[in-house]
């Protein structure tokens, strides 16, 4: 039987959709060749637990880790603690250790491929010392390797408190990287998805922070594996691209403009470290199997309809967008519920989320319809739409 609902339109009224049958794009049997590929995974809240505002995470584990295994299962690997899990947002620094721990056993238990942020938001407040954010990068840095993982070296919004120019960057995170035991991932986060980092890098002009990153990442490329950069700005990346060491990988955390990028130009591209993949994981793993065939066309035929999905998840205020992906997770049916730690599951408009069910669709993205109309009918009741 077809999948059918009622949505309220834009501008008033009401109107009928017809779901489309979901793509049915099969899961590899490994992980694909020619690109890495991180989904930054969002956390789930546990429903009996008091996740309100400034209250300790606490998380529904099954349902956490079944996200993971599914990630998994397509073949891309688990970008873990990012700011898809909430971080800076909710998930506090005891949770995110329970969480890092329990991800990389269950990576090595099935093999997959995972990363961890490190970062330094076990600091409250704004901290006296530089030496202090040093302390606070390596203790997690640590912990993120002791676990087994690799660690992504998050940008710090004690950091970018404290800092007075690009000198006090580079002397914090040359000091961490002297001491890591294993390669890191640097992560360059945008102010449009954290506003408290801006002027990153000891500028709010992006070619002179551009030139302090390139100036560290070239003094230290012996144990930096690659850099994750979310500026939304795909002409920077690709520029970026030019810039660094050959031995240093570029993960892309372009939420809009992720399969250009990817596919790259001919001669360089970049790998991915997205929180969209996490919205889209069936689209990306059957888009990246066509890649590693050799088919571009086939790459961006599959990549090209979940754009339009991403950029509207993504849209600002963009540090809203795990509500969305959190959104899509429980109309697919990989949590019993549509809760977040630190209330963040009111992130997001009514509007917005009918937009997103409606974008999930045209790209093929809601796997159950059935399934996903209850909930939608569900969440538009509680809503208070009667549409």
């Amino acid at each position: 039987m077809t999948a059918r609902i009622t949505l309220p339109a834009a501008g008033g009224g009401s109107e009928m959709l017809t779901l489309r049958e979901p793509a049915g794009w099969q899961r590899p049997a490994a992980p694909p060749t020619s690109r890495i590929a991180y989904a930054a995974a969002h956390v789930v809240a546990d429903p009996y637990a008091d996740n309100a505002p400034g209250q300790p995470a606490r998380l529904d584990w099954d349902a956490t880790l079944g996200v993971r295994r599914n990630l998994w299962a397509w073949g891309l690997g688990v970008a873990e603690a990012m700011d898809t899990a909430q971080r800076g947002m909710g998930l506090d620094w005891a949770a995110t250790q329970e969480l890092i721990r329990r991800s990389a056993a269950e990576a090595a238990a099935c093999g997959g491929r995972i990363v961890a942020g490190a970062a330094t938001d076990q600091l409250t407040g704004v901290p006296d010392t530089l030496d202090e954010v040093v302390t606070a990068y390596a203790e997690q840095v640590a912990f993120v390797q002791d676990c087994g993982a690799t660690a992504v070296v998050m940008a710090s919004r004690q950091l970018a408190a404290l800092a007075t120019g690009p000198d006090d960057y580079l002397s914090v995170y040359e000091q961490v990287l002297r001491e890591t035991t294993a390669p890191v991932v640097l992560h360059w986060l945008g102010d449009m998805f954290d506003p408290a980092l801006a002027g990153y890098w000891g500028s709010t002009d992006l070619d002179a922070a551009t030139k302090t990153f390139v100036a560290l990442v070239q003094a230290h490329a012996d144990v930096i594996d690659g850099v994750k950069v979310s500026l939304l700005d795909a002409e920077r990346e690709v520029r970026l691209r030019e810039l660094l060491p050959a031995t240093v990988k570029v993960y892309t955390g372009d939420d809009y403009h992720y399969p250009q990028l990817i596919a790259g130009d001919g001669r360089q591209f970049s790998h991915a470290l997205l929180g969209a993949f996490a919205a889209i994981a069936p689209a990306a793993s059957a888009a990246l199997q066509r890649l590693d065939a050799g088919d571009t066309a086939g790459f961006r035929e599959i990549l090209g309809p979940t754009v339009l999905l991403s950029r509207h998840i993504f849209a600002r205020p963009t540090q809203y967008y795990k509500t969305g992906i959190a959104f899509l997770s429980w109309l697919n049916g990989f949590q019993p519920g549509f809760t977040m730690v630190g209330g963040l599951h009111s992130g997001r408009s009514v509007p917005h989320l009918v937009d997103t069910f409606r974008l999930a669709d045209a790209a093929g993205l809601l796997l159950d319809p059935d399934l996903a109309v209850e909930r939608m009918r569900q969440y538009l009741s509680v809503a208070g739409v009667t549409a």
